[in-house]
């Protein structure tokens, strides 16, 4: 299990000869929140973006992505569902528990690289509030739903609020 804010800048080697094919700059993630793929810039000058199917990566290391053919990534035609900080971003969003609580606002998620599932979602209530409380985790295994205004995600019942301190990290 990994957060995004660790798996941005990574680059993408390419496994037969170690060619550095990119580096991420972003998750795509579905309307009901699985990883689909990574967004890939590509270039020296001139950077693109493409779309690398989550499925295609053969292993996600600490200091790199392998894939084994350069040819899975495609160029990106069309705009993906969402992203976490790039086009139709989630980043800064409004979470909400099926029960109408605000939550927080999304900062970060956590996701098994090899499935493309968020498990867990890091939120902030600013600055301020993140240096006395430490960041929160809102942990749920099941799908959340994105729409234009907020994010509705069924939280732990277990707890009282939904969210969990994040050890480790502040």
């Amino acid at each position: 299990m990994r957060t995004f804010s660790l798996l941005k800048g990574q680059p993408i080697f390419e496994t037969r000869n170690g060619t550095k094919i990119g580096e991420i700059s972003d998750l795509c993630i579905s309307s009901n929140g699985q990883v689909k793929g990574l967004l890939v810039k590509k270039g020296v000058f001139f950077k693109q973006s493409f779309f690398l199917d989550i499925q295609k990566v053969t292993s996600f290391g600490w200091d790199g992505v392998m894939i084994e053919n350069p040819l899975c990534l495609e160029k990106l035609k069309e705009h993906s569902e969402y992203t976490l900080k790039h086009q139709h971003s989630i980043d800064g969003m409004l979470m909400l528990s099926k029960n109408g609580k605000a939550l927080g606002l999304l900062k970060d998620v956590y996701f098994h690289e090899e499935v493309g599932t968020i498990v867990g979602y890091e939120i902030t209530d600013g600055f301020f509030s993140d240096i006395t409380e430490g960041k929160q985790v809102i942990q749920s295994e099941k799908p959340l739903a994105i729409g234009k205004d907020a994010i509705i995600v069924d939280v732990n019942e277990n707890s009282p609020t939904g969210r969990e301190p994040l050890k480790g990290r502040s």
